[in-house]
């Protein structure tokens, strides 16, 4: 049995809390002998029902409830004003581990942020009793052996994850300014007795502004070292959204100024820094071509494959269930699941918690939430290189369909001109696509079959891909509608008018040079019409492989199936009976199979020739 004041120490509360716990009748177990309350050593902290701050939501009844913490990072006020997710069991597996530099990858909006805030309260010595904000906390619940590491660590914490800038200069101008203040975060140094005064002087120069980018370069070797001697303990070093800077700096064209610095910042840091109990990275890649981690054999990479973490990021199934039945939402799990879930990070099903979080918020209005936080570089970048193959399984993609894919998890952006089927492994890892089932193969790559997650991502491929078969920009709304209705119409005279008026005034001549492209063009041209249908292409049926066929997703519409002819410098009339040429391979081929066989009896075929900038439909 413990007394008020020993379990004052172990919840991290006041003594006269605790005795108020007792007098409520909240602790199982204790008893008042004489005038001391006497309480059972493996008792629970009872949870605070009292308000600390903030606006809380109704939901349905007078019982008042967290806000949700959207847009919230800082750990010691999501988990005392908002409703948390308790994600502190990651420090657990961590101590559990022990390794010596851990890199965490998931896609952008997963809650890196906020674990590793997490980590450097838990660490980090502080003048504040730190201790409260854990011991309600299932870390806390693990023991003396976890509970002694809380408070015990300098820590060096550094987010890049604001640093998206145009130029090299502005990139090393907040990088330096973020140091600057990270320093100034332990100004203790100024006059410990414990430094020689260069390092002091070192110090000085950084929390002034002063230092150039080669003195920069060193300041983590140099700040682990000044820390570790004056605490008389190697400090933990944390870098949240590493390669926030290099995605940048890819983009914006200073790759190569970048990585230069990064090499030197993160070596001085991780490798052989003797100054160092732990280190701590996240970001959504694994940046290893450039060799930033050169000969940092300590370094253990966690990524959406491996199934050590796999929980830590995002929210799993339970997790969802008891934030929905908190807030009196229950009924929405069907929708939120098809929405924001179908992530899979190892072994675990993972919802988007951005999404879950805005979801909820928004009174469980399902919108795609997590496309909005920022541009969507990474689909923008892939687009730019994607051949007419890829273009094609990027549509299956949107179509609900898998395709196999290789995902090789070192692959770095200045990969993509050298083979663009990279781009699958950039979009998995930046949240774009999940795993259904994955096989690992002889050269460390797996072979994967890959689709997309959910509604949410379904919304941005549409947009983004359908921007890009369309020539972003180039396609009035008006043109597009034209299209889609004349489609609907069977309105041969229609759809070559509006087809035509897309070529002209969108298309130099110059690109209009293959068959693959105006297939590419044409599927971009009819994806405005995928609620009335299921679209394919390049499918076996029949005795061949149509190029479209359109499935109609309810029997008042037609099935459609069009054949796509080109060729250089045709007239009019060859043109024409191109068209003718089209169809009858529909039909000497028998292409309409697969829509007989789904029982569709009611079915159009367009044969359609292009030449430059020119097109010619029939239809029967």
């Amino acid at each position: 049995m413990k007394s008020c004041k020993e379990m004052s120490e172990v919840w991290g509360i006041s003594e006269r809390r605790v005795s108020a716990f007792c007098k409520e009748g909240s602790i199982p177990g204790a008893v008042k002998v004489g005038k001391q309350w006497q309480i059972p050593d493996e008792a629970k902290r009872p949870a605070d029902k009292r308000i600390v701050t903030g606006e809380y939501i109704k939901s349905g009844t007078d019982t008042e409830k967290k806000p949700l913490p959207v847009g919230i990072s800082d750990y010691i006020r999501a988990q005392s004003e908002y409703y948390y997710v308790d994600k502190t069991l990651l420090i657990k597996e961590f101590l559990d581990r022990k390794s010596f530099v851990s890199l965490f990858t998931r896609p952008r909006r997963f809650g890196k942020t906020l674990n590793m805030d997490m980590l450097r309260v838990f660490f980090e010595i502080s003048d504040d009793d730190t201790r409260r904000y854990f011991t309600d906390k299932a870390i806390w619940q693990c023991g003396n052996e976890y509970r002694k590491h809380q408070g015990k660590y300098p820590v060096i914490f550094l987010t890049f994850k604001d640093v998206k800038y145009d130029s090299w200069e502005a990139t090393f101008t907040k990088i330096s300014g973020l140091l600057q203040e990270e320093f100034g975060r332990h100004s203790e140094l100024k006059n410990s007795d414990k430094l020689e005064s260069y390092e002091k002087d070192y110090f000085k120069k950084v929390l002034s502004g002063k230092a150039d980018e080669v003195e920069l370069a060193d300041s983590l070797q140099k700040l682990s070292k000044m820390l570790a001697a004056h605490y008389g303990k190697a400090p933990i070093i944390i870098i949240d959204e590493y390669d926030t800077p290099i995605q940048e700096g890819y983009s914006k064209e200073f790759y190569d100024e970048i990585i230069g610095f990064m090499r030197n910042f993160f070596s001085g840091a991780f490798k052989d820094n003797s100054n160092l109990s732990y280190g701590f990275l996240t970001g959504i890649l694994r940046i290893a071509q450039e060799s930033i981690f050169s000969g940092l054999n300590n370094l253990t990479v966690n990524s959406v494959m491996d199934n050590e973490y796999d929980g830590f990021f995002g929210f799993t199934e339970s997790e969802v269930s008891q934030m929905l039945a908190y807030y009196g939402a229950s009924d929405k799990k069907d929708e939120i699941q098809s929405w924001y879930d179908g992530y899979r990070f190892g072994n675990k099903e993972i919802y988007n918690p951005w999404s879950v979080i805005n979801y909820l918020s928004k009174g469980c209005l399902p919108q795609a939430y997590w496309v909005n936080t920022g541009k969507n570089e990474v689909l923008e970048d892939v687009l730019k290189v994607a051949t007419n193959d890829i273009t094609e399984k990027l549509y299956s993609l949107l179509q609900g369909e898998s395709v196999i894919a290789r995902i090789d998890q070192n692959v770095v952006y200045r990969s993509l001109a050298d083979d663009p089927a990279n781009i699958y492994s950039l979009l998995l890892v930046a949240g774009y696509l999940k795993i259904p089932q994955k096989e690992l193969q002889d050269d460390g790559a797996w072979l994967c079959q890959v689709s997309i997650p959910n509604r949410e991502i379904a919304a941005v491929y549409k947009s983004e891909i359908l921007s890009h078969l369309m020539q972003i920009g180039a396609m009035r709304r008006a043109t597009a509608n034209k299209i889609a209705e004349s489609l609907f119409a069977q309105d041969t005279k229609k759809l070559q008018e509006g087809i035509e008026e897309y070529l002209k005034n969108s298309i130099s001549f110059y690109d209009a040079g293959a068959e693959g492209f105006y297939h590419g063009l044409v599927l971009g041209l009819i994806a405005l019409m995928d609620n009335q249908y299921r679209i394919r292409s390049n499918r076996e049926s029949g005795e061949g492989r149509y190029d479209i066929s359109m499935f109609p997703r309810e029997n008042k519409y037609p099935g459609i199936i069009m054949e796509l002819k080109w060729d250089k410098n045709l007239n009019d009339k060859e043109l024409t009976a191109l068209t003718s040429e089209a169809l009858n391979q529909i039909n000497e081929k028998d292409y309409d199979t697969e829509l007989h066989d789904m029982g569709v009896k009611n079915i159009i075929k367009f044969g359609i020739a292009f030449s430059g900038k020119n097109v010619k439909i029939r239809m029967e």
